[in-house]
């Protein structure tokens, strides 16, 4: 609050603390006109979904995520790897030669059951069109490795597409290593991936990353508002590696 003619800094500062922080922060606020929250429910220390809203509908990353492979679905080609399941290369690949598989344990019966830092022997060099990595390069307690790794195994002129949360919550089941912003993973990535042709981007707005963290599904938010485009509240960040022919 300013000082008015008449008010002295003393007496602003005495009803400041006889008022205490909290209603002089809204006064402040209404004085600058500045818009005051409405928290209803939202004002909560536990998330409406410990599960990334499954249960409600769809996690919000899930959003950009369909996006970003529908918009590079001609990458997902031929020979194509994927983590874990072919989920991903079902639904979004086009004329797939091959679907293969890798996890590090057996649950979801993948093709070769291998820790990835530790691939070689076990998936060939420059064997696959393409490699998906959704949600996963923060789980790869070996980065760098695993990184060589997937360069390895793409061909000359095949494609790596990843992505890894941002400003979702943490993993439960799995642990998670690395929590890089988008320049981060452009620095790292240049390196790991020298000569290779790489596209580093942001998704996300304030509201989709409270309504993530909160635990919401996509569902509960409209289109135009997870459109909005705030790169200081990357919620998921997009990667696109093209291997030099």
């Amino acid at each position: 609050m300013m000082a008015d003619a008449g008010v002295g800094p003393g007496l602003i500062a005495r009803l400041k603390r006889a008022v205490g922080p909290r209603v002089t922060t809204k006064v402040r606020c209404l004085v600058r006109g500045y818009g005051l929250p409405r928290w209803g429910n939202l004002r909560r220390t536990r998330p409406f979904s410990t599960q990334y809203g499954f249960e409600r509908g769809t996690p919000i990353d899930r959003y950009y995520l369909h996006q970003f492979f529908e918009l590079h679905r001609h990458l997902i080609t031929g020979r194509v790897l994927e983590v874990q399941t072919s989920a991903y290369t079902k639904l979004f690949g086009r004329d797939v030669t091959q679907a293969d598989t890798f996890d590090i344990v057996p649950e979801f019966d993948p093709t070769y059951v291998c820790d990835f830092a530790h691939c070689e022997g076990i998936l060939p060099d420059e064997a696959y069109d393409c490699v998906l990595l959704p949600n996963t390069l923060p789980c790869f307690r070996e980065l760098d490795r695993s990184l060589a790794q997937a360069f390895r195994i793409v061909r000359p002129g095949g494609a790596i597409l990843a992505s890894t949360g941002g400003l979702l919550p943490l993993t439960r089941d799995v642990p998670e290593y690395w929590r890089l912003t988008p320049d981060g993973w452009r620095e790292l990535l240049a390196s790991a991936w020298r000569g290779a042709e790489l596209t580093v981007a942001e998704h996300g707005n304030c509201l989709a990353a409270v309504g993530a963290q909160m635990g919401l599904a996509l569902e509960e938010l409209t289109d135009a508002e997870l459109d909005v485009h705030d790169p200081r509240y990357p919620v998921l960040t997009t990667i696109i590696c093209r291997k030099p022919c």
